[in-house]
């Protein structure tokens, strides 16, 4: 298969090139109009595929089909807003060339508009897709697993690059294009606009069992879902799409320039994209990590449902996953499993069980989180199915909803320092012993649990919940007045509890005097064991410890 890449050497070209670079089959011609780049790519490509560097502007892409005659062409070119009048110039070339065309088209109204071109694709026998990345088709792959078990009435979804996924000068132009500008959607069950970032919503997108990415800021941007998914869902009335760049700084700008200009009816603001484009590549700062979620409500049996897919990327792999779309389709042509001939939005080209066959081996993570009620255990709340991951003795513990007690020995450790003591007294951790009794009672109450500890006769206690707002999907263990949010991450047989946030009366504390050091529960011998170490900043260890528990007894369960 011969594929010829419209802007083969830009961000998201260059990353599908790579993630075909395994197939031998292939030759790829890299093109766009600066042919210096196109042939340092091709230079510094490694792979078994063959590239070809090809100086050729969209414009003349008539002359390039006609001279390279490929099997396929790939528009990763854009931004696709500003094509204007004669914008399916490429598409229209391909179909008069019998040539099979997909694109990463972002712009709702370029990839609706495809199916104008449905019939003369079939009397051509080649398959035009438009809008194959991400947004739409992970998006709708998701929604129609969802649909399965209820009547999606709203959705929500946005998607959070890493500061470090190095977004294109063509992605900048599009996103500050339409700030500001009337944006279509579904709303109440009516065609309606919005206007683009000026609508913001947060959310923390945290994979089940993994550690879940900061709470979010997203803005409402002008993607292909708002127009392409609600055809295929004849109960839907809602949908809001959005992203949440970093720093939530700069996002902000964005949104202030942006509800300006939809109030005063200032021009675009298309030329400060360069700007912001410098400015945003050289505030990379922040974990390393990105995501994407999609939120659904809806209904089941007449009861009302919620459901939401989350899915973390890690490192340099995230960045990938727009690409991986066109990456699956010519991977499927190339076994016999090519698309159907016609032209239409890609929603229906793939589906979930693809993209976990394309996350393989890479640091990507996605999963489905079901609904859970208030009055489930705290841990059921927080790590939902991946509760059932964990070892028989952490489930019994912490999956269970009546007041227990359970005993076992605890070894201590007490930091020396006077700050370490003072904090230690001010709480009540215990004196460094060495297999100490120790007694833990777990008793459900105001929404979460009250866990007394008491080692040999010092007593102290916490009460722990799900955290809400920007705590979601966190476990807030509050001591006295001081309340310190955790991830629980499940790693092999071990339940890691990492502090993210901390507050004190509600204030939030800086994050570099956050509370850390390693804590983890996991099962030896059939019995419970705990591994806590508390340390300070600037002051080291306060207290550690760690032994085993037994179930004692199982009391029944008390109304809250």
């Amino acid at each position: 298969m011969k594929v010829l890449i419209l802007g083969g050497y830009g961000v998201f070209g260059g990353r599908l090139a790579v993630l075909l670079s395994d197939i031998g089959q292939l030759q790829i011609v890299i093109s766009g109009r600066n042919l210096a780049r196109a042939t340092d790519f091709c230079n510094r490509y490694e792979g078994l595929a063959q590239v070809k560097p090809l100086r050729l502007d969209r414009d003349d892409i008539a002359h390039g089909l006609a001279d390279e005659r490929p099997d396929l062409v790939v528009d990763a070119s854009g931004p696709f807003q500003e094509y204007g009048t004669n914008r399916y110039h490429v598409i229209k070339a391909c179909l008069a060339a019998k040539v099979n065309y997909l694109d990463f088209a972002d712009a709702a109204d370029f990839v609706f508009g495809v199916s104008q071109f449905d019939d003369e694709a079939k009397a051509a026998e080649v398959f035009v897709l438009s809008g194959v990345s991400s947004f739409p088709v992970l998006t709708a792959a998701v929604l129609r697993e969802i649909s399965k078990t209820m009547d999606i009435v709203s959705v929500a979804g946005g998607i959070a690059p890493s500061p470090y996924a190095g977004i294109g000068l063509n992605v900048m132009r599009a996103v500050v294009g339409y700030a500001g500008e009337p944006v279509k959607l579904l709303r109440n069950g009516l065609q309606t606009q919005a206007y683009g970032l000026t609508e913001s919503m947060r959310f923390t997108i945290a994979v089940p069992g993994r550690l879940p990415l900061n709470n979010i800021h997203f803005s409402l941007v002008d993607v292909p879902d708002l127009q392409v998914i609600p055809p295929e869902h004849d109960t839907l009335k809602d949908i809001w799409m959005g992203a949440g760049p970093v720093p939530e700084s700069l996002h902000r700008v964005l949104n202030f320039l942006a509800k300006t200009r939809a109030t005063l009816a200032f021009p675009s603001l298309v030329p400060l994209s360069g700007l912001f484009y410098k400015v945003l590549n050289l505030t990379k700062y922040g974990e390393h990590r990105g995501g994407m979620f999609v939120h659904a409500r809806g209904l089941k049996d007449g009861q009302e449902v919620e459901k939401s897919w989350h899915l973390l990327a890690e490192g340099d792999d995230g960045p990938f996953i727009p690409s991986m779309a066109i990456e699956a389709i010519i991977r499927k042509s190339l076994a016999d499993e090519r698309p159907t001939c016609g032209a239409r939005p890609a929603t229906s080209a793939l589906k979930l069980a693809d993209y976990d066959t394309l996350f393989e081996g890479r640091m990507i993570f996605a999963a489905l989180r079901e609904q859970q009620s208030c009055s489930a255990p705290v841990f059921r709340q927080v790590l939902g199915s991946a509760l059932d991951a964990l070892p028989d003795q952490l489930i019994a513990l912490h999956d269970n909803s009546n007041i227990r007690n359970w005993s076992g020995h605890a070894n201590v450790r007490r930091g020396t320092g006077w700050f370490a003591n003072i904090i230690a007294k001010i709480f009540g951790f215990p004196q460094a012993a060495t297999r100490m009794p120790v007694t833990v009672t777990i008793s459900p109450e105001r929404g979460g649990e009250l866990w007394t500890r008491n080692f040999d006769g010092k007593v102290f206690s916490s009460f722990q919940k799900r955290g809400t707002g920007r705590n979601d999907y966190l476990l807030v263990e509050r001591f006295g007045w001081i309340d310190v949010a955790l991830a629980l991450v499940i790693e092999q047989d071990r339940l890691f509890l990492i502090p993210r946030r901390w507050s004190c009366f509600g204030i939030s504390l800086p994050r570099f005097l956050l509370p850390a050091g390693q804590s983890f529960e996991t099962e030896k011998n059939g019995r419970f064991c705990f591994d806590i170490e508390i340390t300070a900043p600037l002051f080291g260890l306060i207290v550690a410890y760690q032994g085993e528990l037994e179930p004692l007894h199982e009391l029944a369960a008390m109304n809250s």
